[in-house]
């Protein structure tokens, strides 16, 4: 393979990945069309296993036993049948549209978002058995607002102004939520807790630079792969 072809060594993306955390920008991502790319993708992610399974697994592990936490029952909250599908498919899928899927900054992919949050505020708030019927309206409303915008918008693919100005706030704004709702996977939350998502904060970082820089596929692959390896060492663990 000639050398234009293969992707920066370690080292360089070692650089390249802490100048992003340090700078987050947007960027155009590659995709996964070519062997650069795929290389480039799978040191990432690489990474992101080896951060997750060396260095922040280990850590709360200590944490819990120094505090006599209790461990995450979030594996515990499936049936045995729906666990792999669930925690390696489908909360990747989910969570990288919730979470990363509008981080080109475009009109249509806000729109969506905010279609989104629109949702789940209303799944939230419309629980009385009489707000049944205006929830039902509302989810029929977005279910037609929100590919009619995409469409409206298809031609906006630029990052919003407001939205490139303050995306390093808004990137690790993210990445920071992201952990922090991982805290749900614990019966008891408290402020003692908070260091046990490390292992999310890492891959919400990580995952936020393969977005960036391969784009959407490529962090749900990774998130994917991420999971699938986590839940592979639980299960032969016996957890």
């Amino acid at each position: 393979m000639t050398p234009e072809l293969l992707a920066p060594g370690p080292r360089a993306m070692l650089r390249d990945l802490a100048d992003f955390l340090a700078r987050p920008r947007i960027l155009a991502p590659s995709g996964l069309r070519s062997a650069r790319a795929w290389q480039r993708w799978a040191w990432l992610t690489a990474l992101l296993v080896a951060g997750l399974i060396g260095v922040a697994l280990p850590f709360i592990t200590l944490w819990q036993s120094a505090f006599s936490l209790p461990s995450a029952d979030a594996f515990g909250k499936f049936p045995r049948a729906w666990l792999v599908p669930t925690v390696v498919v489908i909360a990747p899928l989910i969570e990288e549209l919730l979470f990363r899927g509008w981080q080109s900054g475009s009109a249509r992919a806000l729109w969506l978002l905010g279609c989104a949050i629109v949702a789940m505020a209303a799944l939230l708030t419309l629980t009385a058995p009489d707000q049944a019927l205006i929830l039902a309206g509302l989810f029929l409303a977005l279910l037609i607002a929100a590919p009619l915008g995409w469409w409206l918008l298809r031609r906006r693919a630029a990052p919003l102004g407001w939205f490139a100005r303050g995306f390093p706030w808004i990137f690790h704004l993210t990445a920071a939520t992201f952990g922090l709702v991982h805290l749900g996977n614990y019966p008891e939350i408290s402020l003692l807790a908070v260091p046990l998502v490390l292992p999310q904060l890492w891959a919400g970082l990580m995952l936020g630079h393969i977005r960036q820089k391969i784009g959407l596929i490529g962090g749900i692959l990774a998130h994917m792969t991420a999971n699938g390896c986590t839940l592979g060492l639980a299960l032969l663990a016996g957890g």
